[in-house]
Formats: C-alpha cells, structure tokens, sequence
C-alpha cells in the first residue's frame, strides 16, 4: 500500500471537517476523490500532504506512519499536491517556478542553465509547449494549470494528489494528461484524482471515494458507478436534470435588435478578427481550444485589454471601454476565469468583494459608504445565490470554491448589468453548485440579461446554450445553432478541419 488511513479526524475549532475517515490506496493504482465543496476534500488531502495535522486517526504513507515528527521535506518526497489554486509567482520565469524550493546551486551561485535544461526536460515531459523562460504572469490559465503539473513531476513523487487539474483543459489536453497519469501509475507510481467532472473521474480512476459532510459514505471500483449515481452519492439525493431547459431566440429578441454587437475588433495580437452578436434575453455560448483567444476577447470587450481595431455596440451605441470602470458604468460586466487572482480579495469580507465594483450605488450623497445599504445588498445576494457563509463578515478565503465562486456572480450583479459575460462559471465547482450557478444564469437570461458564456467544457456550452460561436486561432471561425450544437460539430470546427 502507498496509503493507508485510520479513523482520521480533523476539526476547526467546535466544527468536525473530517469524521473517523478509513482508506487504503494500492501502489500503481488511481484513486478518485469527489464530494460537493465543503465535503473535506481539501481538508483531508491537506492532512495527506502533511500541510495540516489532523486530530486524531492514523496516516501510513509508503509504510511509514506519519507522525509530528515527520519532516514536511520528507513527507513531501513521497507525496506531492498539484493545487487546485495556482502556488505561483506571476513574475517569475517558468524555469524559476518549476524549480521555485528545489533549486540547483554550485559554488554558492544558481545553476541557471542546469535548471532551465531541467524545466524544459520535465515541460516535454507532459507535453506542454511552453518555453522555460516564459514569465508566469504573461501566460494563459491553461499553461500555468501545466507548469504546476511539471513541478509534481519534478518532484518524482511516489503518491501524487490532483485537484481540479482540467478545469482549464480542453478535451484534447485533458486526453494526453490521463496519459501521463496512466504511465505514472504503470512505472509505480499512484494517485488521487480530485474532480467535479464525474464523467472523468470515472474514465481515470480505479477506485472512487465520496466524501459527504466530512463522512466517507461510498469507496468501491469505478466501475460500480455511472455519473448520475455518482452525483447522486455526493449530494445525498435524487438529481433531476442538470441543466435547465435551452430556449432558442424569437422573433421578438431578434427585432429588438442586438444588446451586444461586435464587428471586426481585434487587439493586434491574440484576437485577430472577431464579429458576433448577442440579443438580450439569450445565452450565447463561446467555446475553441486553449490559447484560441476566448479569454482575451472577453478581456477586450469590457475594456481589460486594449482594442486596436474593430467596432462594439452596446444596446444600439458605440462604445470604446478603456476600463472595466467603464464597461461597468455601461452595464457590462465580467466574471473572469481566474477568479483567485482577478475576481476577489481573498482577505477581504464577503460583503466587502460583493459590493466593492458599485460602491457608488451605496455611498450617499455626502461621499459617506452607506452601511445599511451594503448590508441589505449583500443578504439579498447570499439569499438569492444561496451562498454557504457563517457570516457576510467572514473573509471570503474561508468560503469553498463553490462559494467563492457564487460571491464574484453576487459581485458582478451588484453592479445592475444588462449583458453578463462568464468566462468559466463553474470551475472547480461542485454539481450541486453547478446546478445552482446553471439556474441563475438562465434566470438572468428569463430576466432580459444578455449572457456570453464562455467555457472549455463542452457539456457547459452544449447543455445551456441554443446558439454556440466557436473561435479559432483570434477568429469566429464558425457558428451552431439548435440540434448542430454537438461536441463533434465544435471539435472540428475548433481545429479547422
């Protein structure tokens, strides 16, 4: 066995995260670990990586009980953690990331050529194209999601444990990660697979464990399960569909004219040419392969990114966004993919990320933030989002993925947008809260909102959008529309052939 625990506790205070939880993983074998956010999943992977200590039960890793004493360097030789929320220096070089604890030195100086050589050696490794001198900051979501991935590699670590790591991948990526995956577990290595994407789970893992309220209630082969009793072993109840129902444009959204117009825009780099148009009242989905400039678009549509060529219209009026400011004062906004870096405040209060992007709504005439109004807008948008917090007051970081990610849609819908453009919604979110999010973005669209979902999932943008642009290479390079909304229809649009 690579891992064996018993009876593992772990509690916060008077709050039990983890209760008398019991497994094993063989060597060479994959472990699927699923639950909604607040299950334990991190709790537990963290008491496994030796990050936390957890309160009672026994931790056996690679035969070799893992007490107090145990130093963190050791633990972390046998058992390394790809997070879920990247662990890296945006201005940094990737070579420097990859090597970020771990570095080579001679004579008392770095050995940056041996280091460099190194990155780019464990880069092809898993196949990522990305050069070792690249700075963080400058690359996509998807490639930083890769450059995490070689550190764990680097590592050589006989028990790796991987949260979340596709929620950034396109179908393509994520095929040649099980391959490595696979090849790691058939060399001797193991690992836990950590996934909201149940389908996944299912195709990479021997075994699956579902955590339920910090209760271990299901550990059986893979193979026992189907999605839906998946799904239905996490929330604890029956699943109804997960996707509300799509409903095509009328006759009437189209002669209203379009909400958001864009034509010919570009930003001399990433987005070449991009045209579309999106009436209020519809969810337009965007899909294309990573690095195909979706991100980038969004970015230069709400005034992030600098336009160098094209035209925007919003409800009828041209419109040249040098800010997000300014897209917000318009009635655009934007949820970002990365919400960690660019959505919230970590540190900062629940109501404080919620109301902060209209502040103005809530100061009074006399320049004073009104309390009682950021009071009431906030309970309002964690009754009607149904965000889990103890108390508006609590720093957001304290709040799952799930809610987190709930906390920048409340962000967003503080501001009174008409077109609402969500880029990744439901990253690292659980099934339950994609349900969730699912109905609030089709609520919005039944309210008049104009939704641009954006999205690498391709049962996302199939099962919530009638209409689907996809993008290539900076470019529309084509659209579906009702029953041609198909994952084969986008795959090969999306690659040109």
């Amino acid at each position: 066995m690579i891992l064996e625990i018993k009876n593992l506790s772990k509690s916060f205070g008077s709050v039990n995260v983890l209760s008398n939880i019991s497994f094993s993983l063989e060597k060479g074998k994959i472990l699927g670990l699923t639950g909604e956010n607040g299950a334990g999943k991190t709790t537990l992977m963290r008491c496994i990586s030796g990050l936390i200590r957890p309160n009672g039960g026994e931790l056996i890793l690679d035969g070799t009980p893992m007490t107090s004493h145990i130093s963190h360097k050791k633990r972390s030789s046998t058992c390394y953690m790809v997070p879920q929320e990247f662990t890296l220096i945006p201005n940094m070089s990737v070579a420097e990331n990859i090597y970020l604890g771990r570095e080579i030195s001679s004579k008392g100086l770095l050995a940056k050529r041996e280091m460099r050589e190194g990155a780019t050696r464990v880069l092809s490794e898993i196949g990522a194209d990305i050069s070792p001198d690249a700075i963080v900051e400058d690359l996509s979501v998807a490639n930083r999601q890769k450059i995490e991935l070689a550190k764990a590699f680097l590592q050589k670590a006989k028990l790796i444990i991987f949260d979340e790591p596709t929620t950034v991948l396109n179908s393509t990526e994520t095929a040649a990660l099980f391959k490595i995956i696979r090849e790691f577990c058939a060399n001797g290595g193991s690992a836990i697979y950590i996934s909201h994407k149940l389908p996944e789970v299912l195709d990479i893992c021997d075994d699956v464990a579902v955590l339920r309220d910090g209760v271990l209630v299901e550990n059986k082969p893979s193979s026992e399960f189907t999605p839906r009793s998946l799904a239905e072993a996490m929330v604890g109840r029956p699943l109804e569909g997960l996707f509300p129902p799509k409903k095509p444009l009328t006759d009437e959204q189209l002669a209203a004219g379009a909400a958001l117009e864009v034509e010919g825009v570009s930003d001399g780099g990433v987005v070449r040419t991009a045209s579309f148009k999106l009436y209020s009242g519809e969810i337009l989905g965007l899909a294309g392969l990573a690095g195909a400039g979706r991100t980038e678009l969004a970015e230069l549509l709400c005034g992030m990114r600098r336009r160098t060529s094209g035209k925007v219209k919003l409800f009828g009026q041209e419109v040249h966004f040098t800010s997000m400011a300014a897209a917000l004062k318009m009635g655009l906004t934007y949820l970002p993919e990365d919400r960690q870096n660019t959505a919230l405040l970590q540190d900062f209060s629940i109501q404080d990320n919620i109301t902060l992007a209209a502040l103005k709504k809530h100061t009074t005439k006399g320049g004073i933030v009104s309390v009682k109004s950021c009071d009431n807008a906030t309970a309002d948008h964690i009754k009607k989002l149904h965000i889990k917090c103890e108390t508006a007051s609590a720093a957001v970081r304290t709040l799952s993925g799930g809610n987190q990610q709930k906390v920048v849609i409340a962000k967003g819908l503080d501001t009174e947008p008409r077109v609402f453009i969500f880029d990744e919604p439901t990253r690292g979110v659980d099934v339950g809260a994609r349900s969730e999010i699912y109905d609030v973005i089709h609520g919005l669209a039944a309210q008049g909102m104009a939704v641009l979902l954006i999205s690498s999932d391709l049962e996302e943008v199939i099962g919530n959008c009638n209409r689907v642009m996809v993008m290539r290479d900076g470019e529309i390079a084509g659209e579906l529309e009702g029953d041609a909304v198909t994952e084969a229809a986008i795959m090969h649009m999306a690659h040109g052939v």
